[in-house]
């Protein structure tokens, strides 16, 4: 059964149909009583800010996920304050809303709208989507729909609709949506969105294919209408001067990171409900699975003064009573431990509570946790990510067995007994014992706990086993993924080798090889994706709602096939559909650390040994000191 088309319905209106006015009084007297969570489609929360009537530009940031989902977003945050400090602009919010808002939505011909003044999404100037997973992209469309703005980019060539933009980790491999977007941004925003609207100032009353030829020189924006791409992902300019590669943009000095003094604190709980400090961004660890690890490079650290006045900022203005220090390796950061005791001792009579994502399996990590305990049961995470020695090798992970033993031997000691553990299977080069190892290792740390004899109702030892998907810029990205069926057959052999005690979850492989298939298609795929929301699909990433009937049905339609996608492997010196993208790191050294992994080799971390991954081509090595 095919989705009714908001949009089809209110191009026969007339926009005057959709006031701020017509649409708050509907939402509260029609809507707002009859769905769950209304909160969610109110706006007003603290931290939101009031529009400006007299704003020469209007930008709408959109999260294509639920009000909870998406203010749990640092980004969102930081690009909504950042957008309404700008004295000339106003920025409003909106999410996608849920089933049963959407559907009143559509009865009584509401349009989708920004939060804080109920203006219509297709009265504003641009509307910017954050594109941070694969599974998200239908429901782009399912906000563009309840928007009434048109799906593609060359259904909208005029200014009679807004500019949409597409930012995010997932823009690194743009192509199997590019005929959706009109910019699609590469990189950090924080430096390109203000250059976009600089220069919109100027162009608003002129053409937007006027405007889009002036920015397309910006580093980091890519106007995917400009190009012509074939079947082997070569590529043709077809408007004079267009960059044949994209260069990302990204800030050089996280002291220079524009952060917002205050917080937006939702009026229903979000995902991570917490104030939320971004201390560095980039890894130095170089897994070689990781693609947040190598697209953030290099390794940028804030200083602790900085990072102090945000932690004193961000709690005076929100509330929270708990902070997370957030990063991709946060027992990384230069002053890690100065940081926590900054906390622990400023607003030691608020009773703050800290948490620390992304740990090291080592005993510095441990004790930082352990420091921030104050009494409670805390739940410790860690990411061993394969249970043999050999993957882990071979991913670069750059952890023994006998750390990671050594680890939970001193957790257990201080009394952490809820554990969880993240693995992966189906990484490059895996066989059954590498699977089954993972079982082993378990079963290891349980000897360990009831060797230390403890509690044996206290532990609760949880792991979770994801689906590996091979993302563009990684040494990965040229092998390829494991089967569903090849999936299922090690997840029922992890199952028989596992021990009971062991709580054990794992991905639903239909979504993650329907993930590769958008990690590592092209152009191809834009077809696919409207036909397979056009059928019923969103909210894909939500369990439940993900169809993968209907999805397949939609590659089959154009003569396509996810799996064999997923399945692809690439040639080291073959193109591949995000070639032209350039975020720094060279695909030599892609090249160099595949073969190397082939080899089960490692390579150093960065701050041991510069590896030349090429962040800096002219000297050849990464010259920013941490």
């Amino acid at each position: 059964m095919q989705t009714v088309s908001f949009s089809a319905i209110i191009k026969f209106m007339k926009r005057t149909d959709f006031t701020p006015e017509t649409i708050k009084e509907t939402l509260y007297t029609k809507i707002l009583p009859y769905v769950l969570k209304p909160a969610r489609y109110t706006g007003g929360e603290i931290g939101s800010r009031p529009p400006k009537e007299d704003a020469e530009v209007k930008f709408a940031f959109t999260f294509p996920d639920t009000y909870e989902v998406g203010m749990s977003h640092m980004g969102m945050k930081i690009m909504y304050s950042l957008l309404n400090d700008m004295q000339e602009v106003t920025c409003e919010r909106a999410y996608a809303p849920w089933e049963d808002m959407a559907k009143l939505m559509r009865e009584h011909n509401i349009p989708l709208y920004g939060l804080e003044s109920f203006t219509p999404l297709m009265d504003f100037d641009f509307v910017g989507f954050s594109i941070q997973y694969e599974m998200c992209i239908t429901n782009v469309l399912y906000m563009l729909d309840l928007a009434g703005i048109p799906y593609r980019s060359r259904d909208r060539e005029d200014f009679g609709y807004p500019i949409i933009i597409a930012g995010g980790p997932c823009n690194v491999n743009p192509e199997p949506y590019c005929d959706i977007f009109d910019i699609i941004l590469i990189g950090e925003g924080e430096k390109a969105v203000p250059e976009l609207i600089e220069i919109y100032k100027q162009y608003k009353n002129k053409s937007k294919q006027e405007y889009l030829k002036a920015i397309m020189h910006i580093e980091g924006i890519y106007i995917p209408a400009f190009y012509e791409v074939n079947e082997k992902y070569e590529r043709k300019a077809l408007v004079e001067g267009a960059p044949m590669s994209i260069k990302r943009t990204y800030i050089p000095d996280m002291n220079d990171v524009y952060y917002p003094e205050d917080t937006l604190v939702p009026f229903v709980e979000a995902v991570h409900d917490r104030v939320m400090i971004e201390i560095m961004r980039g890894c130095p660890r170089g897994c070689r699975f990781c693609q947040a690890g190598f697209i953030y490079r290099p390794v940028r650290q804030k200083s602790l003064e900085n990072i102090k006045k945000q932690i004193d900022d961000q709690l005076t203005s929100s509330g929270y009573e708990e902070i997370s220090l957030s990063s991709l390796s946060t027992t990384d950061y230069k002053y890690c431990t100065e940081a926590i005791s900054y906390i622990m001792e400023e607003y030691e009579n608020d009773k703050i509570n800290v948490s620390l994502p992304s740990l090291r399996i080592d005993s510095f990590s441990l004790g930082l946790v352990n420091s921030i305990q104050k009494g409670r049961i805390i739940p410790l995470t860690l990411a061993p990510e394969a249970g043999s020695q050999r993957m882990r090798d071979i991913i670069n992970k750059n952890v023994t067995e006998e750390d990671i033993l050594t680890t939970m031997e001193q957790a257990f000691r201080n009394g952490f007994t809820k554990i969880k553990l993240y693995f992966m299977m189906g990484l490059p080069f895996e066989t059954d014992e590498d699977v089954i190892a993972i079982g082993e290792l378990m079963q290891k740390i349980v000897d360990i706990y009831f060797g230390l004899k403890l509690r044996p109702k206290d532990l609760q030892l949880s792991i979770s086993v994801a689906c590996f998907v091979p993302k563009p810029h990684t040494p990965f990205q040229f092998f390829p993924q494991d089967s569903k069926e090849e999936f299922d057959r090690k997840q029922r052999l992890l199952i028989d080798n596992v021990n009971r005690k062991v709580r054990l979850t794992y991905h639903d492989s239909s979504v993650s090889v329907m993930e590769a298939a958008f990690a590592r298609g092209g152009r191809e795929l834009n077809d696919v994706i409207i036909e397979a929301y056009e059928n019923g699909c969103y909210f894909d990433s939500w369990g439940d709602y993900y169809k993968d009937d209907v999805w397949a049905q939609a590659f089959r339609k154009f003569g396509l096939d996810h799996k064999k996608i997923a399945s692809r492997e690439f040639a080291y010196d073959e193109t591949t559909p995000w070639d032209f993208i350039d975020i720094g790191v060279t695909k030599e050294f892609f090249v160099r650390e595949a073969k190397k992994a082939e080899k089960a080799t490692t390579t150093k971390n960065c701050y041991e040994s510069c590896a030349n991954c090429g962040i800096n081509k002219e000297g050849g090595k990464c010259d920013f000191e941490v």
